[in-house]
């Protein structure tokens, strides 16, 4: 506990200091942490959509609680894998995916469904709505698991030399999935540059995971050939 005050303290102090390595992984870990959050309340919104309006906000809820507990969970078990030799590739080769995924979707455009009152964007995910309260439950776990992992590899990635940037991004990725998940999903459907602007911050942070897992010196997969 008192290392990660350590570093939080001393990244704190790099960005008040005008770091600009500092301020760079932070900027992407903003971006990625809002991007993320409100795709990932667009797409429970949608699959809770198909029922009554009492079991959709217990859905609701049950997803965006699970995000926050799997983002927290995967944060401190990502963090220690990315040390050992040849994950931080995988990790970038897994985010590259991640990454196509989402092209794919913003370049094709989504299909409507009705969507939920409660999360504003959801009727334009693409994604088909459960029609029973397992299948919804069910569905939206299984999303939050993805998604999460998705978060926190982006994030880690983003900010691998900065460990208190690394907590700082994990303590507001809670707090958007808790508070502001809804009204980022809002402004992600009405300005889709926002979206964009995502992606592409995505894609570098797969692309520098991806060179660093070949060529780092403690980490890369050069180290197995030498």
């Amino acid at each position: 506990m008192t290392d990660i005050w350590a570093h939080i303290v001393g990244d704190i102090g790099n960005l008040f200091s005008g770091s600009s390595s500092a301020w760079f992984a932070f900027g992407q870990v903003l971006l990625i942490d809002i991007f993320l959050a409100g795709d990932n309340a667009i797409v429970i919104g949608a699959l809770a959509a198909g029922l009554p309006a009492e079991q959709r906000k217990k859905v609701i809820l049950i997803g965006i609680i699970a995000a926050l507990v799997l983002r927290i969970a995967f944060a401190l078990v990502v963090t220690q894998l990315l040390q050992l030799i040849g994950l931080i590739f995988a990790g970038g080769l897994l985010l590259l995916w991640v990454a196509w995924k989402m092209y794919r979707e913003l370049r094709q455009g989504a299909h409507d469904n009705a969507g939920s009152p409660e999360i504003e964007g959801d009727e334009h995910s693409g994604v088909r709505s459960a029609k029973s309260f397992a299948g919804a439950a069910w569905a939206v776990a299984v999303a939050d698991v993805s998604m999460s992992l998705d978060n926190v590899l982006a994030v880690a990635g983003a900010a691998r030399d900065h460990p208190g940037i690394l907590m700082i991004g994990l303590v507001f990725a809670v707090a958007l999935m808790g508070i502001a998940a809804n009204l980022i999903a809002k402004y992600i459907d009405r300005y889709r540059w926002i979206a964009w602007l995502g992606l592409l911050v995505i894609i570098y942070v797969a692309g520098s995971m991806i060179y660093t897992g070949i060529t780092d010196h403690e980490v890369g997969l050069l180290q197995l050939v030498r």
